[in-house]
C-alpha cells in the first residue's frame, strides 16, 4: 500500500535506536524526509547511516534533549514546518511507589508528558494552516494495564492520553490527527539487555513471541498516512494480545 506521504517532512524523537528508530525507518521507507532527534550525536549518525542505506534517503538529525526547553526549541528551529511529529522519550525508572520523591514525579511528567504537549503546541499551528498533520505519541501499554513499580510511567502516559483525547477532537476538522501507540513487549535493545527477565516477559505474550520493531514502525507509518485521516484520538496497542481488554 502506498501511504502517500512521499515528500512529507517528519520529526521523530528518540530516533537513534529502538522504537523511535523503527518509526523513522518506516517513514523514510515511505519517502518521507525525516529529521531524527536524540541526545547523542554518535548514535544519531549511526541511525542516519542505517536509514540512508536502507532507503536511499539520508535523514537530517538534531542532537537535543526534548526533556528540556532548550532541546525542544532546537528541534523546532531545525524543522519548523513538519507534517509529521512522532514524540518519544525513554520511560522513567521502575521504583516502589513509596520511594518516589517530588523530584521523581516532576522529571517523569516533564519528560513523558509536558515535553510532548509543548511539541504538539509548537507544530500544530503550521499543520492546521497546511490542512495536513499527523502526530503519533509513543506511550506504553501500562496506560491500559498498570504494572507494579511503573507508577511514574503509568501516570505520565495517562496524563498524555487524556490531553490527546481532548485536543485531537478540536483539530480533526483541520486535517490534523493525533494518536497514541502503546508498545508491549517489543524486541528492542532495551528488552535484549534484560536477559532472563526478558524471557519471562515474552512468555506472557499470547502471540508467543516478542514484537518486531519493524511491526511497530509499520503501525506508526500507517497512522501517518493519507489513508488514516479518519483515525484520531485513539490508543493502539502493539502488544501481541498481552493486555486482555475487551475495549
Amino acid at each position: 500500500m502506498d501511504f502517500r506521504i512521499q515528500g512529507r517532512t517528519a520529526v521523530v524523537c528518540g530516533a537513534s535506536r529502538g522504537l523511535g528508530m523503527a518509526c523513522a525507518l518506516a517513514l523514510a521507507s515511505e519517502g518521507a524526509h525525516v529529521t531524527l532527534v536524540a541526545r547523542r550525536a554518535e548514535t544519531l549518525q549511526a541511525a542516519a547511516d542505517r536509514i540512508a542505506e536502507a532507503t536511499g534517503l539520508r535523514p537530517a538529525f538534531v542532537v537535543a534533549d526534548v526533556g528540556t526547553a532548550q532541546g525542544r526549541a532546537a528541534v523546532h528551529a531545525s524543522t519548523s514546518e513538519a507534517d509529521i511529529l512522532v514524540t518519544n522519550a525513554g520511560g522513567p525508572p521502575a521504583r516502589d511507589f513509596m520511594d518516589l520523591t517530588l523530584e521523581d514525579w516532576e522529571r517523569a511528567l516533564n519528560v513523558n508528558f509536558l515535553s510532548a504537549v509543548e511539541m504538539i503546541q509548537t507544530f500544530v499551528p503550521g499543520m492546521r494552516t497546511r490542512r495536513f498533520g499527523r502526530i503519533v505519541n509513543i506511550t506504553s501499554a501500562t496506560a491500559r494495564m498498570p504494572v507494579e513499580r511503573l507508577d511514574l510511567s503509568t501516570s505520565a502516559r495517562l496524563a498524555l492520553t487524556g490531553y490527546v483525547a481532548g485536543v485531537a477532537r478540536q483539530i480533526a476538522k483541520d486535517g490534523v490527527t493525533i494518536n497514541n501507540l502503546l508498545p508491549g513487549t517489543i524486541m528492542t535493545e532495551r528488552l535484549i539487555e534484560l536477559g532472563a527477565t526478558a524471557d519471562a516477559l515474552i512468555a506472557r505474550v499470547p502471540a508467543g513471541r516478542a514484537g518486531k520493531p519493524e511491526e511497530f514502525g509499520a503501525a506508526c507509518a500507517f497512522l501517518c498516512s493519507e489513508q488514516a485521516a479518519f483515525i484520531t484520538g485513539q490508543n493502539l496497542l502493539i502488544d501481541g494480545g498481552l493486555c486482555a481488554l475487551t475495549i
